[in-house]
């Protein structure tokens, strides 16, 4: 009787102890999947960003200026200047412009950041080598206390990604995405540069909402200065007397 049994397949308690050992790995799969997903997706909006910096460098070197934000969410052409001063110092990538990606890998359009007067166009004057920026990147300090990077200040131009969970992000159709969620305080900072399109934040990614700051996926990409001039001064667009 015992050989008949055993020849007579699996007990329900086996079938139960083989789901489970399949559910888990399946479990321990899927769970790195998901991970490689989201930081291909990281990948895919920061090489979109850097697409957009080396284009705005290049806008940059044929025009003497950078541009105006967008006009508009679903206009990717540059907004409207008032005697050659942008009406808008903060907005979204001239994309349509610039020839460069809309949105990041999770849909959002990407957010742009100029310093006023280099965006400057004729009959305003238009930037020099002495020409003060006014953009400062931070971050938190181990204390928790925002703090300005040295290195990273008097930038003339910041870009930014506001990242998988969408705070404060406008999709392709001009919709908003998400606004803020009451604990994410420095994605709040960085939708309006803490109120005047200058300052941004950068720090780890996390969803915990009871970190200092709140939860943070904000991408976050600036122009160096030195790059700029550098570019400039060998397309022989500076040095300048206007």
């Amino acid at each position: 009787m015992d050989s008949n049994r055993g020849a007579s397949g699996f007990t329900l308690v086996e079938m139960a102890i083989g789901i489970l050992v399949i559910a888990l790995l399946l479990g321990s799969i899927l769970v790195p999947l998901s991970t490689q997903v989201e930081q291909r997706k990281v990948s895919e909006t920061q090489k979109a960003m850097e697409e957009i910096r080396e284009a705005l460098l290049g806008y940059a070197v044929t025009q003497g200026n950078l541009p105006c934000p967008a006009a508009s969410a679903t206009a990717g052409s540059e907004g409207s200047r008032a005697a050659g001063v942008c009406n808008n110092r903060m907005g979204f990538v001239p994309w349509a412009v610039l020839g460069t990606p809309k949105l990041d890998a999770w849909g959002h359009i990407f957010i742009y950041s100029v310093t006023p007067a280099y965006s400057n166009t004729p009959p305003a004057a238009r930037f020099t080598l002495g020409t003060s920026r006014d953009i400062t990147i931070q971050t938190r300090d181990s204390a928790g206390t925002i703090v300005n990077f040295t290195v990273f200040s008097n930038i003339p131009a910041a870009i930014m990604s506001v990242g998988r969970n969408g705070n404060w992000g406008t999709i392709d159709d001009g919709s908003t995405a998400g606004g803020a969620s009451g604990t994410n305080v420095d994605e709040d900072a960085n939708q309006d540069g803490n109120g005047s399109g200058r300052d941004f934040i950068i720090r780890t990614t996390t969803d915990n909402r009871a970190a200092v700051g709140g939860e943070f996926d904000d991408i976050v990409v600036w122009i160096s200065p030195n790059v700029l001039f550098n570019r400039m001064v060998a397309a022989g667009q500076l040095p300048r007397n206007n």
